[in-house]
């Protein structure tokens, strides 16, 4: 329901009255075949909203996907391809290849951090530092490129911030007003005297918030195991494999959605 409604949004933007051009270049029942091109290698996203788009603006066009997602795929291959009306291939192409980049550079960027870190034993997150609106697709775009996702909302994980630790009075202040409740618990600390005071609390998975690699590896030490360690704050490819080999359990990163660029994915149209 929520994609549909995204795609009838993103095409009402679009036509607005109808698409004048097509209308006037184009003959009613000329028809063509379309093929989907990557422009650079990536990992693949959205090829099922793509072609969702496609059969929006006109239920008869035959939409193929030539690679699924989670696929990896190089510069100039082709992705899928659309055969019917000339009018509604190119009334669909840019609502549809929006989506298509948007989610492929999602995969794309987050399939590069789960390669940085590959052989350590971290796990790659996501945020939700995503599009409002976009939530359900970008963390689906994060999976497609071998990423987990955190939690998706504010009502499906407790997540005790900086703030909340602030309105509580304290780290244990704040677990304590958590405890007996069915969901799963974490605290985000931002240096190494909170991070001991939330394992004196009985603290099972702590955020370790803009740390360095020195207090990153001494939290390790200290935890000896006994709690689920995440790494948040300034994560970049350059950073992460350091910060996995300290022995943390997570990694999570606000740039796979929020900084993530479109791959340039183009369609080229065949006309009978």
């Amino acid at each position: 329901m929520i994609i549909r409604q995204l795609i009838r949004t993103a095409l009402a933007e679009d036509l607005g009255k109808g698409d004048i051009t097509s209308q006037l270049t184009v003959p009613a029942l000329h028809k063509s075949s379309g093929l989907v091109i990557a422009r650079s290698s990536g990992t693949l996203a959205g090829i099922g909203v793509c072609a969702k788009v496609f059969r929006a603006v006109d239920a008869t066009l035959k939409f193929k996907a030539l690679k699924a997602d989670g696929a990896e795929f190089k510069n100039g291959s082709i992705l899928a391809s659309v055969t019917g009306r000339t009018r509604s291939i190119l009334t669909a192409e840019r609502t549809a290849l929006n989506f298509l980049q948007r989610l492929t550079g999602i995969a794309t960027l987050t399939h590069q951090f789960v390669q940085t870190a590959r052989g350590t034993k971290v796990t790659i997150l996501d945020t939700r530092k995503t599009t409002p609106g976009w939530r359900r697709l970008e963390k689906y775009a994060v999976r497609c490129g071998g990423a987990k996702n955190h939690r998706f909302g504010l009502y499906d994980m407790i997540l005790i911030k900086d703030n909340h630790i602030a309105a509580a009075g304290s780290v244990t202040a704040a677990l304590n007003r958590c405890r007996g409740k069915k969901l799963p618990v974490e605290v985000e600390v931002k240096n190494l005297a909170e991070f001991r005071e939330a394992l004196k609390a009985g603290a099972q998975r702590i955020m370790l918030d803009n740390m360095n690699i020195a207090q990153i590896r001494r939290a390790v030490a200290i935890a000896k195991h006994q709690v689920k360690l995440e790494v948040s704050g300034r994560m970049n490819l350059g950073r992460v494999r350091s910060v996995a080999q300290t022995g943390v359990d997570y990694i999570s990163v606000g740039a796979l959605t929020h900084s993530a660029p479109a791959l340039d994915i183009a369609l080229e149209l065949e006309t009978d």
